[in-house]
């Protein structure tokens, strides 16, 4: 009995220096404006950018719509996940999979949510590093007329160099200065907004860095921070959609700064702003596959935690999203396939039939984009307007 005690507290002991290393399980230290502004930076990000151009796709009626619904909707889904982080007495979901794994068994909840979680993941981070890009370019051209035209890919390489460097801060409570400069950047920008109501991806994963007591559950900071979040995300988001299409019409491009050309130092900081922001954001995505790899690594191939291990698996993840994005450097249509795919099923729970249809309809729309881009497109060089 004593030896079986042993054991069992070795491994115990063993299991707590593994989940003070992996990230998400490694800092309970946050509060409410912890939640705040991670999760504006989570939703508050790029895909606004290209919501004058759905509106000029939907028209006034439909358009204004879809917006009011998805945020009705979404903040109710959302209020629902920050209930069910602790719906079980004594546990904890702290990872989406982890709720997905407790309502449909080990093995079928993995498998149902993982994929789908990764695609939304790996896929802003490859649409950030595109913005991201995009912005820097746009930027240079702006401030430095007489300059030799430089290809996206180096813009975008350039992006990723942050990465590289930011990747290796351990948690999300040390990405917090990281994750405050890019939610001020989002107020200061309403023009730099992302993939619409994605937050529901990371909610648990930032809902998990907060303490909880029985007399004091994580849920409630936590929605105090969401309802801040969506006060400005409404802010952000009708304003852009709205005003830019009824300033460009049916001409506005998929990225809606790409069709500003003046006020020209305006436009320049606008540009400046959509990067730090989105430097914050691809981080906050980044998180998660992180936390998902560093498992894997050390859970199940029994890997030695160490920087080593660390500095290896996340530059070789931030090389792979500058890889994909300096390949198919394709904004909107990228937006689409990664949007329509995985977005609605992992986002809107309400509407599950809808989020079929558009798992369906919407990837088959960013198909037909990257189709026509890609026609016109050559390797490494700039995307055709």
């Amino acid at each position: 009995m004593e030896t079986k005690g042993h054991f069992d507290d070795e491994k115990s002991a063993e299991q707590n220096e593994y989940d003070d290393w992996i990230p998400i399980s490694s800092s309970r230290n946050a509060n409410w404006w912890y939640s705040a502004f991670h999760n504006i930076t989570a939703m508050v990000g790029a895909g606004v950018l290209g919501f004058p151009y759905a509106m000029s796709q939907l028209g006034w009626g439909p358009g204004v719509t879809v917006l009011v619904l998805s945020w009705i909707i979404t903040l109710y889904t959302l209020w629902q996940m920050v209930e069910m982080h602790e719906m079980v007495p004594g546990k904890r979901f702290d990872r989406y999979h982890e709720l997905g794994q407790h309502a449909f068994g080990q093995k079928l909840g993995l498998w149902i949510v993982v994929p789908q979680q990764l695609i939304v993941e790996v896929g802003i981070n490859i649409v950030y590093m595109i913005t991201g890009g995009q912005s820097l370019k746009k930027f240079h051209n702006l401030v430095c007329k007489g300059c030799k035209n430089i290809s996206l890919t180096y813009f975008i390489m350039i992006f990723a160099s942050v990465h590289f460097v930011l990747s290796q801060l351990p948690n999300f409570h040390s990405i917090s200065g990281v994750s405050l400069a890019a939610a001020v950047m989002s107020l200061s920008a309403l023009g730099t907004v992302a993939f619409a109501y994605a937050g529901h991806n990371v909610v648990l994963e930032i809902q998990s860095t907060m303490p909880s007591t029985p007399q004091r559950p994580s849920k409630v900071p936590m929605w105090r921070g969401v309802i801040a979040a969506y006060i400005i995300v409404a802010l952000c988001y009708f304003p852009v959609a709205l005003v830019g299409y009824w300033t460009f019409g049916n001409t506005v491009k998929d990225n809606i700064l790409i069709s500003l050309e003046k006020p020209k130092w305006l436009i320049a900081t606008a540009n400046l702003f959509v990067v730090i922001h989105l430097v914050g954001s691809y981080q906050i995505y980044a998180m998660p596959v992180f936390d998902m790899i560093e498992t894997v690594l050390v859970k199940k191939l029994e890997f030695n935690p160490s920087w080593y291990l660390r500095f290896v698996a996340r530059n070789t993840y931030v090389a792979f999203t500058m890889f994909i994005a300096m390949t198919f450097p394709f904004f909107n249509g990228l937006l689409g396939f990664f949007g329509g795919f995985a977005f609605a099923p992992t986002t809107y729970f309400a509407c599950i039939v809808l989020g079929v249809a558009l798992m369906v309809v919407a990837p088959i729309g960013g198909l037909r984009e990257i189709i026509l881009q890609a026609k016109k497109y050559k390797f490494y060089h700039d995307v055709q307007e």
